[in-house]
């Protein structure tokens, strides 16, 4: 279970406003992954806080709603499938935390992050299993994860064959039968090997490197 430790250990070190992160979808075959940063209140505490995939999706709505009202500050952001295409889904991650970062109300001074390190200028801790030992990184994977899943609900209106309401993008036997089936929509992750294999047509692989500018010159002769 998540405890208060790490927040401790840093207040004592002369920090206050410490931002935990985390992120959700990352193992998805479809749309953003969502990430999420929070500066937990220690005078507010929220009982319950855990590691977003071990609650109920039902116990990860109430505390959600308990993070938002009792948090000295939050926010939530994404990265979306095309910057997942072009960057690998952990740099996009990485991105999604910076954004959340940047977009909090209240500045931070210190990040604690699950697993993994952060693009931008303040002292940070990587924590492995972040989201099942810090209070602050387990109330952002819940925000992560419910903000994810609540887009994911609204995309199913779009392309209900998929099931995204059900599977949340991850690759379920439905979900993979309906890509068989349909093929990828254009959100779909075209880096991941069960949508590129089951794409009918060949993904994009980016612009091809420009030949040196001595060759090209013949193109331009009439300018």
């Amino acid at each position: 279970m998540p405890t208060s430790r790490h927040e401790r250990a840093f207040r004592r070190a002369g920090y206050r406003a410490i931002a935990g992160l985390d992120e959700a979808g990352r193992g998805a075959l479809f749309g953003p992954v969502f990430a999420a940063a929070v500066i937990l209140d220690p005078d507010k505490p929220i009982r319950g806080l855990d590691d977003s995939k071990q609650l109920a999706p039902e116990r990860r709505e109430v505390l959600a709603q308990r993070i938002q009202e009792r948090a000295c500050s939050w926010a939530v952001a994404a990265a979306d499938a095309f910057e997942i295409d072009h960057w690998n889904i952990l740099q996009a991650s990485r991105l999604a935390m910076r954004r959340a970062v940047e977009q909090l109300p209240t500045p931070c001074d210190f990040l604690l992050v699950d697993a993994t390190d952060v693009d931008l200028p303040l002292p940070q801790k990587a924590v492995i299993h972040g989201d099942a030992l810090s209070f602050s990184i387990a109330a952002a994977s819940i925000l992560a994860k419910v903000a994810r899943d609540a887009a994911l609900r609204a995309w199913d209106a779009v392309f209900p064959e998929y099931g995204f309401k059900d599977n949340k993008g991850y690759g379920t036997p439905e979900h993979l039968a309906a890509l068989e089936q349909r093929g990828p929509t254009t959100l779909h992750r075209f880096s991941f090997e069960p949508v590129r294999n089951l794409s009918r047509y060949q993904a994009w692989k980016g612009y091809p490197i420009p030949e040196p500018l001595s060759e090209q010159g013949e193109l331009f002769a009439c300018l």
